[in-house]
């Protein structure tokens, strides 16, 4: 169905040149990491990016985006501030945890993929002993199932800032942050938005079919 109705991330992927492979369509067995390693055997002229850029690769970056938040933060030196993001692999939290623990700035996080002990695990392969804290809902979330809640939050967010946000990874981050910031009144909180919104393009029809009787006018929360 994808293949010939192009939409979101798949879509913005081919408009950029990306050849994607399906690897169930070359008749192959192999889960894609195997293909690349065994069919694929990239060279010295090839980077691999593991899903979600869970890649000391990441860093660099990371550390630059650190450093943006470090300049501005210096001149707002009245608020206590906490960087706030949601994590797949929880690259990009580990790494800002790394560069902005020293100026003591920390980093929340919660877990979109797996739970809290999978993405610690996901820390560790990094080769990072430090890690920022990783915050939870009580109830169970699983990672692309379409929770109203979710929805409600995203549409509350929209309705209140006008700043459309991913439906995928935010929505949980924002339910994680409000019970936080209820116990942390004197906390600044820097959200890291995580982009992604190509995504909607699918994720967002999935949810007005499930929904379809909610609306933008229902906001019960308060950022």
């Amino acid at each position: 169905w994808l293949l010939e109705r192009p939409i979101g991330n798949y879509r913005g992927a081919v408009d950029l040149g990306a050849k994607v492979i399906s690897v169930k369509e070359t008749g192959s067995e192999l889960h894609p990491k195997e293909y690349i390693e065994q069919v694929r055997q990239p060279d010295s002229h090839c980077i691999v990016l593991p899903e979600g850029g869970r890649s000391q690769l990441a860093e660099y970056g990371v550390k630059q985006l650190a450093m943006e938040i470090l300049s501005w933060t210096r001149f707002e030196n009245q608020h206590d501030f906490v960087v706030a993001l949601p994590a797949g692999t929880g690259s990009t939290a580990l790494y800002l945890h790394k560069h902005l623990k020293l100026h003591n700035i920390p980093v929340l996080t919660c877990a979109c993929v797996g739970g809290s002990d999978y993405l610690t695990q996901q820390f560790n392969e990094l080769g990072e002993t430090e890690h920022p804290q990783i915050l939870s809902l009580e109830t169970k979330h699983h990672f692309g199932k379409l929770y109203q809640q979710d929805y409600q939050t995203w549409l509350d967010l929209q309705e209140q800032t006008d700043i459309e946000f991913d439906l995928l990874y935010d929505p949980l981050m924002w339910q994680c942050l409000e019970q936080w910031q209820e116990d942390n009144p004197t906390k600044t909180i820097i959200y890291i938005h995580q982009g992604g919104i190509l995504g909607n393009e699918s994720m967002l029809p999935r949810y007005q079919r499930k929904y379809p009787d909610m609306c933008r006018s229902t906001t019960n929360a308060s950022w």
